[in-house]
């Protein structure tokens, strides 16, 4: 079962200061000039919030804190954890080569994050990997995503286009290239901003999980808008809140944001995942882990 739609365009407000700086720059705090906005996205640069100063600050706090989700026994259990809700495996590498339109208005969704031809960031992989390699099977299909980004439309696509993505996944270098950019997306700022916040690693994961679902939007359902609305509820933890308490509340905020999106959605990647690991106790995301989604149990040693 996959997830119930790819959410990038959802970045539809102004970003607060922070927010926008933490969505438009990479990891290391450098706008590489590559994640550009959607089109109704504003165009204010993050530069202009936050300064070289501060940006470094953090740079310097991140790394004196300990790895968390970013150690790779635990970005290994991120991604098995988000497989068991997006592809209903463990096995989250053979979704590379995984490509359909599921009916939710996003065009394709395709590969490890499900990235989609309708939310910009499926035709920035094929545009940066085909800077990388020219000569790529995707590299044909360009004209076409730039035309059907932002819709559900196939036009160009089809009928090649699903056949060339299983293909080229084959080949290790599209395999990097999803892994980079699930990476620069969705995982390290994620990661990062949860760190800033004072969370540890199952805070860090729960960001992850709700950027990969509900897409870097600062609108209602997307993740920044979640967490701008938990901050109105909540301190972080790095402002002197109870780590528990604001992940409750921002759980809870991004559950009733899915069912608005729809309706009678399954939530237990939250209910019986995020919500039991919280509750349990578990703030470091230790192993052995157990948790159920879509009625299914799934456990790692």
């Amino acid at each position: 079962m996959k997830r119930a739609g790819c959410l990038f365009l959802s970045f539809i407000a102004v970003a607060p200061a922070a927010t926008a700086a933490f969505y438009f720059l990479s990891p290391g705090g450098e706008d590489d000039g590559s994640a550009r906005p959607s089109a109704s996205a504003s165009a204010h640069s993050p530069e202009q919030d936050r300064s070289a100063a501060e940006r470094r600050a953090d740079d310097k706090t991140i790394a004196s804190l300990p790895a968390g989700l970013a150690a790779p026994a635990k970005k290994e259990l991120a991604q098995q954890i988000v497989a068991s809700a997006e592809n209903s495996t463990l096995d989250w590498r053979s979704a590379y080569g995984y490509i359909e339109d599921i009916g939710d208005g996003q065009g394709y969704t395709a590969g490890i994050i499900g990235f989609c031809s309708g939310t910009h960031d499926l035709l920035t992989l094929v545009e940066r990997y085909t800077k990388a390699h020219p000569d790529n099977g995707l590299a044909r299909y360009l004209p076409a995503l730039r035309e059907v980004d932002g819709t559900d439309s196939h036009e160009g696509l089809d009928p090649g286009f699903t056949a060339a993505w299983k293909n080229e996944a084959t080949h290790r270098a599209f395999r990097d290239a999803q892994d980079g950019e699930r990476d620069r997306v969705y995982f390290d700022p994620a990661v990062r901003l949860a760190k800033l916040d004072g969370l540890g690693t199952l805070g860090q994961f729960i960001y992850y999980d709700a950027m990969v679902f509900h897409g870097p939007g600062t609108g209602p359902t997307g993740f920044y808008g979640l967490r701008e609305a938990t901050l109105k509820e909540a301190d972080t933890p790095s402002q002197g809140g109870r780590e528990a308490a604001y992940l409750d509340i921002f759980l809870d905020l991004r559950r009733k944001a899915m069912r608005t999106k729809k309706a009678g959605i399954d939530t237990s990647r939250v209910d019986t995942a995020q919500r039991q690991f919280l509750y349990d106790g578990n703030l470091s995301l230790r192993t052995p882990l157990t948790w159920q989604v879509y009625g299914e149990t799934y456990r790692v040693r």
